[in-house]
C-alpha cells in the first residue's frame, strides 16, 4: 500500500477530508500529517481519526530536522493541503512526489502570499467572472511547478470573498482526493 504524507498550516478541512477518502477507499494510507503550527486545528482533526502527527518549527523545516523524518517514513506522495511555508529545494530532490493545491486558476493568483482570502478577494476585486483550482506539483517556487489539475467554476453570482471561497473549498472536497489517487496510481 502506498503511502502519504500531508502538510497542513490551519483548520484541516482538506486534510480531514483526504484522511477519510483513503480511509474508505484503502487504495492507500496517510501515514502521518506534518504541521508548523502547533495550534492549528488540523492537528486535532488528525487525532481525531488516528493518524500521526509531526509539528515543527520554520527553522526545523529548512534544517535536517524535518527531511530526517521524511526518511523514517519513507512516503511515496507528499501533499501540501493548506500548507502556507515555502518548501525547502533539499526536500523537493529526494521526494520528487509532491503536490500541492492552490485556490485559484494558476498562474494568476500566484505566489507567496496568495493564498486564502488573499486569492479570493484579488479575484472579486479584478471582477473576474470565475474561478477555480489548480492541483500542481512543486518546485522551488509558489505556484509555480507543473499543473496537474484544474476546475474552473462560475463566480458571477458572487458578492463577498467568503462566497467565493464556498465555491472553491465545494472544488476541493471533491477532487483533490481523487486527483491523489490518480497520481498515485502512476508512481
Amino acid at each position: 500500500m502506498k503511502k502519504i504524507l500531508l502538510f497542513a498550516s490551519g483548520s484541516g478541512t482538506n486534510v480531514e477530508n483526504i484522511i477519510r477518502y483513503f480511509q474508505e477507499k484503502k487504495t492507500a494510507e496517510i501515514a502521518a500529517v506534518f504541521c508548523n503550527n502547533p495550534n492549528a486545528k488540523v492537528l486535532e482533526r488528525a487525532k481525531n481519526l488516528d493518524v500521526s502527527t509531526f509539528v515543527f518549527t520554520k527553522d526545523e523545516l529548512h534544517s535536517n530536522a524535518v527531511l530526517e523524518k521524511l526518511w523514517q517514513y519513507q512516503p511515496d506522495f507528499i501533499v501540501l493541503a493548506g500548507f502556507l511555508l515555502q518548501f525547502p529545494i533539499a526536500i523537493i530532490k529526494q521526494f520528487p512526489n509532491i503536490i500541492n493545491i492552490h485556490p485559484a486558476l494558476l498562474p494568476k493568483y500566484g505566489g507567496k502570499g496568495m493564498y486564502g482570502m488573499n486569492v479570493h478577494r484579488a479575484v472579486l476585486e479584478n471582477k473576474d467572472l470565475e474561478t477555480g483550482i489548480t492541483i500542481h506539483y512543486v518546485n522551488e517556487n509558489y505556484d509555480e511547478g507543473a499543473i496537474v489539475f484544474q476546475k474552473t467554476i462560475s463566480i458571477q453570482d458572487c458578492t463577498s470573498a467568503e462566497e467565493v471561497a464556498s465555491k472553491i473549498h465545494q472544488l476541493e472536497q471533491e477532487h483533490f482526493p481523487q486527483v491523489i489517487e490518480k497520481l498515485l496510481q502512476k508512481i
